[in-house]
């Protein structure tokens, strides 16, 4: 399928490894032209010229910490002067999840994942609306839904509530804004973790990954590409009809019933 994404300016946050990485290069793949933006400009750089070689898109690496308002107002200065402008932000910067955050933690993840993605937005969407069309993508997760951890519930629910917020303001004005959670994912990151679990378990990768993918309907883990596929589809021109709602891409938790 043709998502008509040819020719149009994407940011990715957090974009240097997992579901970020991933996404960029299903973007890049489908022909748009794609700041990568992570702390870390090294790794940046390393996966950007990657994604260039592997595509043939236009692909750049930009360094920035969201959680720092200076940062980020560099970092856009930056990628509209060497793009052009942007027409796509897939906010996806955050503190991996290792499964359980401490709850003294809270500020520090709402300043990231929160205010972080809430400042890219600031820096990029009034550009979107004065030109009429935008795609935002807030990347939050199932934590939204499930009991663990104070800090993982607040930070994911506050996303989704931004995102509705963002919707209806910016709706009319042709940028549709859209909250996506992914379920466990089989990133390098969810990979070392599990591998963590196993030795303090006295388990096995495998036995443990199996236990996990139980709880999906599909059977199996989610890959990061699987998820970038469907944020893919939601930056695209194609999904106009899906706003300000959020997009479960978990392979399907079994049991509960959300309607």
């Amino acid at each position: 399928m043709d998502l008509h994404l040819a020719g149009r300016r994407a940011v990715v946050t957090g974009a240097s490894r997992g579901i970020g990485l991933a996404v960029a290069r299903a973007l890049a793949a489908e022909g748009a032209s794609v700041a990568l933006v992570a702390r870390s400009a090294g790794r940046a750089e390393e996966q950007a010229a990657l994604l260039r070689e592997e595509t043939g898109a236009e692909v750049i690496a930009v360094p920035a910490d969201t959680g720092d308002d200076t940062s980020v107002a560099e970092m856009a200065r930056e990628v509209r002067e060497r793009l052009g402008g942007v027409d796509i932000l897939v906010n996806n910067a955050a503190t991996t999840n290792p499964g359980a955050f401490p709850d003294d933690a809270l500020e520090a993840e709402i300043n990231v994942k929160v205010r972080g993605y809430l400042r890219c937005v600031r820096a990029f969407a009034p550009a979107m609306t004065e030109r009429g069309w935008g795609r935002i993508i807030n990347v939050s997760g199932l934590a939204t839904r499930q009991s663990g951890s104070v800090t993982g519930s607040v930070r994911n629910a506050a996303v989704v509530a931004m995102t509705k917020n963002l919707a209806d303001e910016l709706g009319p004005h042709g940028v549709n804004v859209v909250s996506v959670q992914p379920g466990a994912t089989r990133t390098r990151t969810w990979l070392d973790n599990l591998a963590k679990q196993a030795t303090a378990t006295g388990q096995s990768p495998a036995e443990l990954e199996e236990r996990v993918a139980a709880t999906v309907s599909i059977g199996r883990i989610v890959e990061p590409h699987e998820v970038a596929s469907v944020i893919a589809f939601l930056a695209s021109p194609l999904s106009v009809a899906v706003n300000g709602d959020t997009v479960i891409t978990s392979g399907g938790v079994k049991g509960p019933i959300y309607y």
